[in-house]
């Protein structure tokens, strides 16, 4: 006689074994509490069993069973289904005369074709509502989350804000000096690719010299503000998400709240302030970084000199485009903070939901990003600017 047990999902005290009787029968022994809240053993094992040497009957052994509910009805089911689609009878002798009994019922009348629940595909018309009904609960949220931030930065302007002075100032050496090197790295890059791709269309007319007018004006008007504030998307929005999902999870912020301390005036309104102020001078310096980056591939590619290439860049800047590039950095950087502070209230309570905040963080405030700076582009058109 061959004995060899199945494993099952959870046993708390419950067994089922194979054994392969002389006269070629398959005994199936069940011991142990067999309810339902225990959950249910596979019958992948037995049906391999069946299939790769059928036996002539199947039997079962209860005898060390100690109790049982419908869970061990509903298993019984499924064997017995499986030995009936290979042919192979199954004895219910060693059953309980309560579950032979449940066994006969089931079966007393047949399933109707249509009995179980079938899945209905929905239409594309509930499709679109449903996600249409998505997008407006998103939408409520995020203007309601608005308005409790302008209320808290009203209150800023009054004064009576509750947060601390040392969080403040540590905020701004995050999103500031700490953020230098990054910002130097890009802006330095993003200047030498310009006046790279600018010098090989300008040099076919003889014209390498305006290559300091593209880079300055490209710099101070578009991209200094645009690349700072994607970098500061990845690096400080990506962090406020990452820090405010944290204390969800931990339920610091409900704690903040049960001591009648407002989070968005203790956690939101400093992170906002700090990129606020930030932005602009990171911009100032993005313009000066790319001007360089330029002037590298200008003096050492074109043969420049260095001061008819800073003479020709001070001469393309417009006081109006400096100026309308720190605003625009001004406003990324209150995007980028809503952006990160949003997502990380939003979180959900498990870790996983952390990142997931960290990356809708991300997402959210480089879109905000692109679709303001193509606006601002339409509005300076518009006036002239």
């Amino acid at each position: 006689m061959r004995d060899r047990s199945i494993p099952v999902t959870e046993t708390q005290g419950r067994e089922v074994f194979l054994q392969r009787t002389g006269d070629e029968k398959l005994v199936i022994r069940l011991a142990g509490s067999w309810c339902t809240k225990a959950g249910l053993p596979a019958t992948g094992p037995i049906a391999e069993e069946l299939s790769k040497a059928p036996p002539r009957a199947v039997v079962f052994d209860t005898s060390a069973m100690s109790a049982w509910d419908t869970g061990l009805l509903t298993f019984l089911i499924r064997v017995t289904s499986l030995c009936r689609e290979g042919g192979i009878p199954a004895k219910r002798e060693g059953l309980p005369a309560g579950v032979r009994r449940l066994l006969e019922l089931s079966e007393a009348v047949p399933e109707k074709s249509d009995a179980r629940a079938r899945e209905i595909e929905a239409s594309v018309l509930e499709k679109i509502g449903t996600a249409t009904l998505s997008k407006r609960d998103t939408l409520m949220e995020m203007l309601g989350f608005l308005g409790d931030v302008t209320l808290a930065f009203t209150k800023l302007l009054r004064f009576r804000a509750r947060y601390r002075t040392s969080d403040l100032l540590l905020l701004i050496q995050q999103a500031g000096a700490e953020a230098l090197s990054i910002v130097t790295l890009i802006s330095f890059l993003v200047g030498l690719i310009l006046a790279f791709v600018g010098a090989i269309q300008l040099q076919q007319f003889g014209a390498a010299i305006y290559v300091a007018d593209l880079v300055a004006v490209a710099m101070v008007r578009e991209m200094g503000a645009m690349m700072t504030g994607i970098v500061m998307a990845g690096r400080t929005g990506a962090s406020y998400a990452a820090q405010l999902g944290s204390m969800k999870v931990t339920q610091e912020i409900d704690a903040l709240a049960t001591m009648g301390i407002s989070p968005l005036e203790f956690l939101v309104l400093p992170r906002m302030v700090a990129l606020a102020l930030m932005m602009p001078l990171l911009c100032l310096y993005s313009d000066v970084v790319g001007i360089l980056g330029g002037a590298a591939v200008g003096i050492g590619m074109l043969d420049i000199s260095p001061t008819t290439y800073f003479q020709q860049s001070i001469a393309a800047i417009r006081i109006v485009d400096l100026a309308g590039g720190v605003f625009k950095a001004s406003v990324y950087g209150v995007l980028i903070a809503l952006s990160g502070c949003l997502r990380g209230v939003q979180c959900g309570n498990s870790s996983s939901a952390v990142g997931e905040a960290t990356t809708a963080a991300v997402v959210t405030s480089i879109v905000f990003i692109i679709s303001a700076c193509g606006i601002f582009a339409v509005l300076f058109y518009l006036l002239g600017i």
